[in-house]
C-alpha cells in the first residue's frame, strides 16, 4: 500500500514575491512532498501586480525547486487547502506581529477546517522583508534588487514609474 503524498499550501497575495518568500518556500518544500504556492486574489484588495503576472513571476522564480507548483485563488485558503487535499499551510513568521495573527487564524483553522499550520521562521537576511515595505522603497525610487527575485525587477519599475512619487501605495 502506498502512502498518501504530504501537501502542504504556502498562501499570500505575493504582491510581489520577496526573497524572504523565497527562503520560506525552499525549506518549506524540503517538509512535504509536494508545496503548493496558492496566490490569493482578494477583490477587495488593490494589487499592484495582477494575478496573472505574479504567477508567471512565482513560477519563473521557482522553476529550480523541485516539488514546487503555483495556482491562483480566490476565496477561503482553507477551501483551498481541502481542495487541494492538503495536509497543512505553510505560515513565514518574521516577528511577534505575525506570531499573534497566524496563532489565532492556526487554531481558527484547526477547529473549522481541521488543517494544521506549520511556521517557519525566516533566514535572519530576510525576517524584516516585506512585500510592502518593497514597494514603498521601490516607488521611492530605492533598490530592492537584494531582497527581490530578478523576474520582479522589471514589473516593479514599471509600477513605480506609473505611480510616481506623489502616489499613495495601497496596503
Amino acid at each position: 500500500m502506498s502512502q498518501a503524498k504530504r501537501l502542504a499550501v504556502f498562501p499570500g497575495t505575493f504582491d510581489p514575491i520577496t526573497n524572504g518568500h523565497l527562503d520560506i518556500i525552499r525549506r518549506g518544500v524540503k517538509l512535504f512532498d509536494e508545496l503548493v504556492v496558492a496566490i490569493g486574489v482578494n477583490p477587495e484588495k488593490t494589487s499592484m501586480l495582477d494575478a496573472e503576472t505574479r504567477l508567471a513571476i512565482i513560477k519563473e522564480s521557482t522553476g529550480d525547486i523541485p516539488g514546487v507548483r503555483v495556482e491562483i485563488f480566490s476565496g477561503l485558503t482553507v477551501d483551498f487547502a481541502a481542495g487541494v487535499d492538503a495536509a497543512a499551510i505553510l505560515r513565514g513568521i518574521r516577528d511577534s506581529t505575525d506570531l499573534h495573527f497566524e496563532y489565532d487564524m492556526a487554531l481558527t483553522n484547526r477547529i473549522v477546517a481541521r488543517i494544521e499550520t506549520v511556521f517557519i521562521i525566516p533566514s535572519p537576511e530576510h525576517a524584516f522583508t516585506s512585500s510592502s515595505m518593497i514597494k514603498q522603497i521601490a516607488k521611492m525610487g530605492g533598490d530592492i534588487s537584494s531582497m527581490v527575485p530578478t523576474a520582479v525587477l522589471p514589473h516593479i519599475k514599471a509600477y513605480g514609474d506609473a505611480s510616481g512619487p506623489d502616489k499613495a501605495l495601497d496596503q
